[in-house]
């Protein structure tokens, strides 16, 4: 057996001690008061439509609860002004069983000792669902994909944070379909725009996916390349980050359970991937509702970590239950030559589809955000599992080692999104 399967099978829980894990952890307090409390580095997370402000405890990296402000609608995703303290919070009422007429991006002003949230301004009314937002490096424009249709525009940022009208682009451009993610290169001048497709249904066929890259000048998109192995057919990339040091974009493969990675030179993108990994420690076991969701680089790009989340549900006793399949985070080591990813570690995160994580600044914690609860089935017994924040201490090995769960309550909605930020010098290096 490889070193690798090894450290799987090590690092991994069985479906059994994932469940004893997951009932142990409601017994722990939600919130436990932290004394010592940090206020250099804050965390952001979202329930519905509501922002939660989180002290986070320098050592022990306990959260404490501190206070939170409300957007119209469904908080999608939240992207820090790379020199202003202001947060832009993509919202949205828009669901699977509702077309939505609510959608907007609000602002926020931030306290820069304490991090909590002030208002600042109106916010921007859209007719479609942003599913993501950025900022180029600079802080002059604001990107805004919009999922179905799909949709990528941009607004210019005015002197004081404040978003402008709409910037007419001189060209149409192609969105792909099912627009997920789109990132600003550090260069400034490249916007990718990942567009996941879907997959086949019994009455649909499925929709191709795409990685669409463009120049970008003064709010112009333009140059349109258009990366589809195969046409796109088996090809769903939902996010992306860039090596911090190398010309290399890393992809996570959505609908493939993959991790692909791409070179980057001079603003064109490799047609195929140079590397391809699963994320999962057992890809002969795949079952419904098994995908892999966001990706976030280590600062100094010797680690890569993605989310793989799983949510299929089988009806029992009159119950949709849990299935079965890997709620874990993935942890690459990254070759600082080649780029090359290798798997060393996959380690549940003791709740149902996580959609969102979030390292923090200084690299010593990653934590992670499900969108709701689970029923789980153990033996006959059926355990409701709540939606959590869960946090882990990151070694220097890259590893991750479970410190704490926290349950949350999302009645009022999912977590779609979370964030640790640097209040302090470092706030210009804070990425979403």
């Amino acid at each position: 057996m490889s070193s690798q399967k090894n450290d799987q099978m090590q690092t991994g829980l069985g479906r059994r001690q994932f469940a004893g894990l997951a009932v142990g952890s409601l017994l722990v307090p939600n919130i436990a008061w932290a004394k010592d409390v940090s206020g250099d580095v804050v965390l952001y997370d979202s329930a519905g439509p509501e922002l939660f402000l989180y002290h986070v405890a320098e050592n022990s990296l306990a959260l404490s609860r501190a206070t939170s402000v409300q957007v119209p609608a469904t908080i999608q995703y939240v992207w820090p002004h790379p020199s202003k303290r202001i947060l832009y919070v993509a919202y949205s009422n828009r669901s699977a069983s509702s077309p939505g007429d609510v959608n907007g991006v609000a602002l926020f002003n931030v306290d820069e000792k304490t991090g909590q949230l002030q208002p600042f301004g109106q916010p921007l009314q859209l007719n479609n669902r942003p599913i993501n937002i950025t900022i180029d490096p600079a802080g002059t424009n604001l990107l805004v994909a919009f999922n179905a249709p799909a949709e990528l525009d941009v607004y210019p940022i005015n002197a004081d944070g404040s978003l402008g009208a709409k910037i007419q682009q001189q060209a149409p451009i192609n969105t792909g379909i099912y627009d997920h993610q789109v990132r600003v290169a550090p260069s400034g001048h490249t916007v990718i725009l990942v567009s996941r497709g879907n997959d086949a249904t019994s009455t649909t066929p499925e929709d191709p996916g795409a990685i669409k890259v463009f120049d970008f000048h003064e709010g112009q998109l333009s140059n349109e390349q258009s990366i589809a192995p195969h046409n796109g057919y088996g090809f769903g990339p939902r996010h992306l980050d860039f090596h911090p040091n190398l010309p290399l974009v890393y992809v996570s493969m959505e609908r493939e359970n993959q991790l692909q990675v791409f070179s980057l030179k001079d603003g064109v993108l490799s047609s195929a991937p140079i590397f391809v990994r699963t994320t999962l420690a057992d890809p002969s076991n795949v079952r419904p509702g098994q995908v892999v969701g966001p990706i976030h680089f280590s600062r100094d790009g010797r680690f890569v970590y993605l989310a793989n989340r799983s949510d299929g549900t089988v009806e029992y006793q009159g119950k949709k239950v849990y299935i079965g399949g890997e709620n874990s985070v993935a942890v690459f080591s990254v070759d600082p030559q080649s780029g090359e990813p290798t798997l060393i570690q996959t380690i549940p995160t003791l709740s149902y589809h996580c959609r969102t994580f979030t390292l923090h600044p200084n690299g010593n914690m990653l934590v992670t955000a499900s969108i709701a609860p689970m029923l789980v089935r153990e033996g006959d017994t059926i355990t409701r599992v709540s939606a959590a924040l869960t946090v882990f201490r990151v070694q220097e090995d890259g590893k991750l080692t479970f410190i704490k769960k926290y349950d949350v309550d999302t009645a009022k909605g999912p977590m779609f999104w979370c964030g640790l930020l640097s209040l302090d010098a470092g706030w210009g290096s804070n990425q979403a």
